[in-house]
């Protein structure tokens, strides 16, 4: 059992998601998210029913590169280990290409690739020293394709977070005892899609099933899990090889 789990982007979402759904299976967790209030908030919650696991929190803002090494190293001390990180922080909607936003973009890009490279360094550093552990990237569907309009910047953020966890992957092949799983959660809702029109988000489920079904998919330990299975991975090979005029009616 991995018991010892870190995550970030734990706050809101499906890092708080995920992080109830972790307690529930008996797991210590470090959370991790710009807004330490919400996280005590939920560290609060989340210890009225479940007593007996350790949580810490730490505030942590993944584009402060150097703070991610600091912070992981600090959450490996509290809790003896790290066993699992799951890199999740991110931002989602940005705006179409040459439409005037370069900055909204870059935020995305950075937010969702290279503060996700710094968290994949941080626990690699950790796992190689421990020789074990295992590292969890969430992807997306949006991976599938280069997609249109305001996620356009997400889904090529996406897509380079998936080709990280496989070269991670590959490097770990003679190290059995390091796991690397690549999750492609199709739509969830969330607070970054609340509003969004149902046209713009189709076979959307719950959070609290979204998240179950997450959890469910991490601790099977996959090179790579879609989420949910149904109808996510049938579509994810049609995406991949219909023409761009059908996979565009997707967003």
């Amino acid at each position: 059992m991995r018991k010892n789990i870190l995550i970030s982007g734990a706050s809101s979402g499906l890092g708080a998601g995920m992080a109830r759904e972790f307690a529930k299976r008996g797991h210590n967790l470090a959370l991790c998210a710009r807004r330490l209030d919400r996280l005590q908030e939920l560290k609060t919650d989340i210890e009225s029913v479940h007593s007996g696991i350790k949580i810490t929190i730490h505030k942590l803002d993944v584009t402060e590169y150097e703070q991610v090494f600091t912070v992981f190293r600090a959450a490996r001390e509290e809790l003896g280990t790290l066993d699992r990180v799951i890199v999740n922080a991110g931002i989602g909607q940005g705006v179409p290409v040459g439409k005037g936003d370069f900055a909204r973009n870059k935020a995305i890009i950075e937010t969702n690739f290279i503060a996700a490279l710094a968290q994949c360094e941080a626990a690699m550093e950790i796992f190689r020293a421990q020789d074990s552990g295992h590292l969890v990237i969430i992807s997306s569907m949006s991976a599938m394709r280069g997609l249109r309009g305001g996620l356009t910047a997400y889904a090529a953020s996406k897509v380079g977070v998936a080709a990280l966890a496989e070269g991670i992957r590959t490097d770990m092949l003679r190290k059995p005892a390091i796991k690397v799983s690549t999750i492609y959660p199709g739509y969830i809702r969330t607070e970054m899609n609340d509003k969004a029109p149902a046209a713009q988000t189709p076979y959307i489920i719950d959070a609290e099933r979204g998240c179950r079904l997450l959890a469910q998919a991490i601790e099977r330990e996959p090179a790579k899990a879609y989420v949910p299975w149904w109808p996510w991975a049938p579509l994810g090979y049609l995406m991949k090889r219909l023409p761009l005029s059908w996979v565009a009616k997707l967003n």
